[in-house]
């Protein structure tokens, strides 16, 4: 009787131990929410940006990508250089990637990063789209004989919107 009794404690105490970690696990979230901008509002920043580019007299081609780094919206203006349609899509895919504005990688275009061939471009031309604390995406912009060009109409698209989102 001595030797069912402790096998018995021992599945009770095993039971317990297994648990624990049950419960430690049930107080963290099971699902991630993840915000995300709509359609419009990626529509509006790539328009916003292609507009105040026109302004300064310059065809350009405008991406704007997710958190992921995958286009929402991408626009060519009707005179902008073909090229620029992949190079304002990496602009961007390299913005969000690293969270920072272009102009602020372009120390890194020497780096063994880029020869990894993940379409990553360093150099100025994009903003990362975040509000609110939250990261949303990107957008860059390629056509401008200057890179800080295409990153100022970049930061056009996203001021045409940035205010709403702040508010969300």
């Amino acid at each position: 009787m001595g030797y069912l009794k402790a096998m018995g404690a021992s599945m009770v105490m095993a039971a317990t131990m297994a648990v624990l970690p049950l419960q430690a696990q049930a107080e963290e979230p099971m699902v991630v929410q993840v915000n995300r901008i709509t359609s419009e509002v990626a529509s509006t920043i790539a328009k916003a940006s292609m507009d105040a580019c026109r302004k300064m007299g310059i065809s350009i081609s405008v991406t704007v990508v997710d958190r992921n780094g995958i286009p929402q919206v991408q626009m060519r203006d009707t005179m902008a250089p073909p090229v620029s349609w992949g190079i304002s899509q990496k602009k961007a895919y390299t913005a969000v990637m690293f969270n920072a504005k272009g102009s602020q990688l372009e120390s890194r275009a020497s780096s063994p990063l880029q020869t990894l061939g993940e379409s990553l471009a360093f150099m100025a031309g994009s903003v990362p789209i975040k509000a609110g604390g939250k990261l949303y995406g990107a957008v860059g912009v390629s056509g401008a004989p200057d890179g800080m060009d295409d990153e100022k109409c970049a930061t056009a698209g996203l001021d045409a919107v940035l205010m709403d989102l702040e508010m969300q």
